[in-house]
């Protein structure tokens, strides 16, 4: 008696859940378990599945699931750079998160216009997005009106909109401003300067901790110091340039420069360095983001840490919960709080010693979570 077979499958042909289902005697459902990753099912028959699928190299039919669950499996984000390091770690985070529960990034760049930003946001309205997880450069929340409208689950990232009732993964931008500037008035700055960020949440945070910085330790605030570049996303490292040239012009240079961001303070660096002057003898520098450039700089950015990597993990947990959540969830705010990274950029306390590695980190206090609810 002949042991009966479950019928190949034809090479050159499509390849159907169903065809790989018979094929190993289980069911359509039990394949689909394995290839979402869930729970329910032994390793020996997910070892089988994956071995198979990958021997078939199969693809899923990502629209017939689609048209069955009514999900697209594809969540967005909006940054206002595709090269800025920060907004890359929090899409490669994302990326991290949502791979593993059968979900795709789609990446799309507002290049710091509000506009545009709009625009790509109704682009991926078309196209069914499960979720949207934005860093919006729009001066206020206007534009998420539509996304309410049509109950579209979104999450804002490192700019907020006060007043909006959003979820939001950020930083302290007001603790961000005050520990960067306090630590170059501790290092023997006395004449501080700020490049500053746009208006909107971050920019207006870190200028508030920058004022409030001066403010504690009795120092005089000067509109001669602060510079606003027309762009800190975009072209930000000739932007810092430019910003710390006309600094360097004013009748009283500074002596430490709190910037906005990494790729500006990369900038301004360029400048001072250009001029003959020392860092940080003659201008301490530190920057926001700590974004890894250290290696690469003729002198190691002082920096401080936004956790981007974070940022973007808990961003991707939210969504994928506003996503399953039968009933809409309160609204959560997550933000982080910043830590301080130092190195040669800044001047260092004679204590500490001096190199270009890292010297100190400040350990950041436990992460705090806002919970609001949706009235």
């Amino acid at each position: 008696m002949r042991a009966i077979r479950a019928p190949c499958i034809v090479q050159g042909m499509r390849v159907r859940m169903k065809d790989i289902a018979t094929e190993l005697g289980l069911s359509v459902v039990t394949i689909s378990k394995v290839l979402r990753n869930h729970p329910d099912i032994s390793e020996e028959t997910r070892a089988r599945v994956l071995k198979r699928v990958q021997d078939l190299d199969y693809q899923p039919n990502i629209l017939a699931r689609s048209l069955v669950t009514g999900r697209s499996y594809l969540i967005g984000l909006i940054v206002p750079d595709l090269i800025h390091p920060f907004f890359a770690e929090i899409a490669k985070a994302i990326s991290r998160v949502i791979q593993p529960r059968g979900y795709s990034l789609i990446i799309s760049s507002s290049d710091e216009d509000a506009g545009l930003e709009l625009q790509e946001i109704r682009q991926l309205l078309a196209r069914q997005l499960d979720a949207l997880v934005i860093a919006s450069t729009a001066m206020s929340g206007d534009h998420l009106s539509q996304l309410r409208k049509h109950g579209q689950p979104y999450v804002l990232i490192d700019r907020n909109f006060p007043g909006t009732l959003s979820n939001f993964v950020g930083v302290d931008d007001v603790a961000a401003g005050r520990i960067a500037t306090e630590h170059l008035i501790r290092a023997g700055c006395r004449r501080v300067a700020h490049i500053r960020g746009r208006k909107n949440s971050t920019g207006e945070g870190r200028l508030k901790g920058y004022k409030q910085a001066l403010q504690h330790h009795r120092l005089p605030y000067s509109m001669d110091y602060v510079i606003s570049s027309t762009s800190v996303d975009t072209n930000s490292r000739q932007q810092g340039a430019e910003a710390m040239r006309v600094l360097l012009q004013r009748g009283l240079r500074p002596d430490g420069v709190f910037c906005y961001n990494d790729p500006l303070a990369i900038g301004a660096m360029d400048a001072i360095l250009d001029a003959g002057l020392r860092i940080p003898e003659d201008v301490a520098i530190i920057g926001c983001g700590n974004l890894h450039y250290d290696s690469t700089l003729r002198i190691p950015l002082s920096s401080i840490d936004q956790h981007s990597h974070i940022i973007g993990r808990r961003a991707a947990e939210i969504a994928l919960d506003l996503i399953g959540a039968k009933e809409q969830p309160p609204v959560r705010s997550v933000v982080l709080e910043p830590a301080l990274v130092i190195r040669s950029s800044t001047r260092i306390p004679a204590n500490t010693g001096s190199n270009n590695k890292p010297l100190k980190i400040t350990p950041a206090r436990k992460h705090s979570q806002k919970r609001t609810s949706r009235s």
